[in-house]
């Protein structure tokens, strides 16, 4: 019998079916529909991996956007969800439905997982795991295990007074250098008529900015908020590396793949903020799991049966 993956968004539930070495045999997706509440979210999960798995599922891995808990199968902050989902017996409830084990864990950790089991881990024991999307997520893995406790690498401290995060600090690494920043800022320098060709390109509609085109424009002004944006993050990186002394920093996520306008000043700046000792062998790649390394993580995570 399969194992089944899940990873649960504020917009859309991705569902997979797969085996133990991570082949993938099925998936769909499905809209969140988070405003009918936790119990509706759920049964929708419940619904989705049944269509795609009618012969039932050995384990399930569910990936969840905040804080979670292994052991009771609780979510316990979803910041971006209606009500946060605080205290909701998520793994209790699919259980019952699905009639199988359900493994709970912050979808920036199992994507991580993912990385361990499937992709750069294979090699490499210890390293950070950066998922740089509309926000950024990451975690540790240390002597080839991932670590539950911390691993907020989004929420640090990067600009004392900048602005004002969800999580109710100020100056995250999240708000300068995410997807969502890049955004913002590319949409606030079409309005002050700084970047003509980005505006070109999307036809002065601006729901259509994205930082993969602001990486093909040939506006300085984008050109320098993205290498800005880069720096901030090299520094988050090397608070990191400073902190933890891993071997390797692997970078997920969909602003994983840009390239070289990402991991040349990345690189650059880790490089000058990291003085203590050598950061010559340190590397600074892209996640080899890609696009699916929180699916991946999801089969882990049911394989594992929440061992990790």
């Amino acid at each position: 019998m399969a194992l089944a993956s899940v990873d649960l968004g504020g917009t859309n539930i991705a569902a997979a079916v797969g085996l133990a070495d991570g082949s993938i045999l099925r998936e769909d997706q499905i809209s969140t529909e988070s405003h009918l509440g936790p119990e509706a979210v759920l049964n929708r999960i419940a619904d989705l991996v049944e269509s795609i798995a009618p012969e039932g599922v050995e384990a399930l891995g569910l990936g969840v956007p905040g804080l979670c808990e292994l052991s009771s199968g609780q979510t316990l902050f979803l910041p971006n969800m209606p009500t946060q989902w605080r205290g909701v017996p998520a793994a209790a409830h699919l259980r019952q439905r699905l009639n199988c084990p359900v493994f709970l864990l912050n979808d920036a950790r199992m994507a991580a997982l993912g990385e361990l089991d499937y992709g750069h881990g294979k090699q490499t024991p210890d390293f950070a795991f950066f998922t740089l999307g509309t926000g950024i997520g990451g975690a540790l893995v240390l002597d080839g295990h991932l670590r539950i406790a911390g691993g907020e690498l989004g929420h640090q401290t990067i600009l004392p007074d900048g602005p004002l995060c969800g999580g109710g600090s100020r100056g995250c690494l999240e708000l300068l250098a995410s997807a969502s920043a890049l955004t913002a800022e590319a949409v606030r320098l079409i309005k002050m008529g700084q970047a003509p060709d980005l505006a070109q390109r999307v036809e002065g509609d601006l729901n259509r900015v994205t930082p993969h085109l602001m990486a093909q424009c040939s506006d300085p002004a984008i050109a320098a908020a993205m290498d800005r944006a880069a720096r901030y993050l090299g520094i988050g990186i090397a608070n990191v590396v400073t902190a933890f002394h891993p071997d390797l920093i692997v970078l997920g996520g969909g602003l994983a793949q840009m390239g070289a306008p990402l991991f040349d000043p990345v690189r650059d700046e880790v490089s000058r903020r990291v003085r203590m000792f050598p950061v010559d062998k340190l590397r600074i790649e892209p996640s080899l799991t890609g696009p699916r390394a929180g699916t991946l993580g999801g089969l882990a995570l049911a394989h594992r049966r929440g061992v990790i």
